[in-house]
């Protein structure tokens, strides 16, 4: 399980990752402390550990208040970072290698929420624009999501 593994990958670092009842937020860090919603699924867990390790990596500082222009990139750069983590462009040639044709069957396959796959998709569509070559794939984002491979 995705969720597992990012536990054991960041188990030798000095992050504390504790699950707990958060109220509010599906995930909280604050320093080397990292808090995710215990009663989330493993998918979403992994999802939002993934996202708070982003922002371990990526952000500094209190950035809460979304309605500040540079706290709104750092939570893009982290967000960017949980995508590339989980999902990236290998992770999607590997799920159209897999056989997979739908977004669900994708996100079953790379272990995330169907939801992250679809705000991840969007990211990449506006850091790529119409596609990408990579490898001897081209991922087309407009007008339609299409892996194929380059003949």
């Amino acid at each position: 399980m995705l969720y597992e593994n990012l536990l054991i990958e960041y188990s030798n670092s000095h992050l504390i990752i504790k699950e707990k009842d958060l109220p509010v937020n599906k995930g909280r860090i604050k320093g080397n402390k990292i808090a995710i919603r215990r009663n989330l699924s493993a998918k979403e867990k992994g999802c939002v550990l993934a996202e708070e390790l982003g922002h371990y990596h990526t952000t500094a500082g209190n950035i809460l208040d979304q309605s500040d222009a540079g706290n709104r990139k750092q939570e893009l750069k982290a967000r960017l970072w949980a995508y590339d983590k989980l999902i990236g462009l290998d992770g999607i040639i590997k799920s159209y290698q897999h056989g997979c044709q739908t977004l669900y069957e994708m996100a079953d396959y790379l272990e995330i929420t169907e939801e992250f796959l679809k705000e991840a998709l969007i990211l990449y569509k506006n850091k790529y624009e119409t596609h990408v070559e990579y490898e001897d794939y081209i991922i087309t984002f407009i007008p339609t999501f299409v892996v194929k491979a380059i003949d």
